[in-house]
């Protein structure tokens, strides 16, 4: 399995583009099948997530035409409705697939996805099943294996009892072609729901109120496909932003939308970052000092749960004591114990919420990458740190930053990808 080695204190320096949105691109993928058309995707990034869902798009017997940043996918010929395990158990979004496949076939099957062992034991699925059973739908369970049915899907007022991204985009596409007016509330309210929206309707379907807590569809009987363009990654946005800030780096990053990070620019103005932006373009300047502060994770606009750990990391090399409150995900601070192992001085509260005392020296140690976030929070901690770290499992890393360390070369940091 590959791994990265990172010479740390190299400042880095330059530009860097944001890629496409990984959480945006997840979600166009299987909506592709709510239409027999061909859709054309542009900006996707080159990820690992991004294979498995064609993968498995091609499995359920769709046409994927792939180049480069561009997909062309035609899913008229789909028949197979039940979800391969070897694809599904890989990766989190592959239960997006479920709402589509029983807006348009009245069924699907599918194993508990995979992703990033974050949450309490298995990340629960009861939310998108309580959501199915309100349009009529059945569902039932053998072992590890669900099957989801309907002889005829009816419209719903399905009010969220928490708070999710996922549920609400898989809820709001099988909503689209069931007949009469479904109403969701307690929304999310993320950009990738906005533009997932914003692309249905533009091909057919009846939604308002994506972006607010409340949602309103009416059920179309088709719709028809065209050309989906990937909005900038925020969360790599603000990862690269965050890596500049700790770093004490000079970089611009491009091709970016930094409305979208409003949460992350408000902290870096309490804590001392100086920054400029533009509609398309963030330019983060080396702070004197940082000045601690401390967070608590929220849905969106709030600050993003997916910042966290990187935000942990420069509050390792602040002046003072901040307090990190992860109030989204069960266990998502346990990958902390490696930095302290790094030097930094970090104690657990309880499983959500840490104190960080800074500044620390960090020391460079042999890794191990334990989900998407915290794998990128452990390079720029391996940029920071006196001597050499080893990060393995970065097939994690892999899974959500295309091409990382080439990119990071391109600044100026000393990371190799060696077997």
């Amino acid at each position: 399995m590959p791994k990265f080695i990172i010479n740390g204190q190299k400042k880095l320096s330059g530009q860097i583009a944001v890629k496409g949105a990984k959480n945006s691109a997840l979600k166009i993928i299987p909506a592709a099948i709510l239409s027999e058309d061909t859709i054309t995707i542009n900006n996707l990034p080159d990820i690992e997530d991004i294979s498995q869902s064609f993968a498995l798009l091609i499995d359920l017997g769709a046409k994927v035409e792939r180049d480069g940043a561009t997909a062309k996918i035609n899913t008229q010929d789909l028949k197979i409705t039940e979800l391969p395990d070897k694809l599904a158990d890989k990766f989190r979004s592959s239960i997006i697939f479920v709402g589509p496949l029983l807006a348009r076939f009245g069924e699907a099957k599918f194993p508990h996805p995979g992703g990033c062992v974050i949450g309490a034991g298995q990340r629960p699925i009861d939310l998108f099943l309580e959501g199915f059973k309100a349009f009529g739908a059945t569902v039932s369970e053998d072992g590890s294996c669900y099957h989801v049915k309907a002889k005829q899907l009816k419209p719903a007022h399905f009010f969220f009892p928490v708070v999710s991204v996922t549920v609400t985009e898989s809820l709001m596409m099988t909503a689209t072609l069931i007949p009469g007016r479904t109403v969701l509330e307690n929304c999310a309210l993320e950009p990738e729901i906005v533009a997932l929206a914003d692309y249905l309707n533009s091909q057919g379907a009846k939604i308002s109120g994506a972006g607010t807590s409340t949602i309103i569809i009416d059920g179309v009987a088709k719709l028809s496909a065209g050309i989906f363009n990937v909005i900038p990654d925020r969360i790599e946005t603000g990862s690269f932003a965050i890596m500049a800030a700790a770093t004490g780096s000079d970089m611009k990053i491009t091709d970016c939308r930094p409305e979208h990070i409003r949460s992350l620019l408000t902290v870096f103005d309490k804590i001392g970052v100086p920054y400029e932006s533009g509609s398309d373009w963030l330019h983060v300047k080396p702070a004197k000092t940082i000045k601690p502060y401390g967070i608590k994770t929220h849905e969106y606009p709030g600050f993003p749960t997916d910042l966290q750990s990187p935000y942990v990391v420069l509050m390792t090399q602040a002046h003072g004591s901040a307090l990190i409150q992860e109030t989204i995900y069960d266990r998502r601070l346990l990958w902390t114990d490696m930095l302290s192992q790094m030097g930094a001085s970090v104690t657990l509260c309880d499983p959500h919420r840490i104190v960080v005392n800074g500044p620390a020296c960090l020391i460079g140690k042999r890794l191990i990458s334990p989900d998407l976030r915290a794998g990128i929070a452990l390079v720029i901690a391996a940029l920071i740190a006196q001597g050499t770290t080893e990060i393995d499992n970065i097939y994690q890393i892999d899974r959500g930053y295309e091409k990382l360390d080439e990119r990071l070369r391109l600044l100026g940091a000393d990371i190799t990808r060696v077997a």
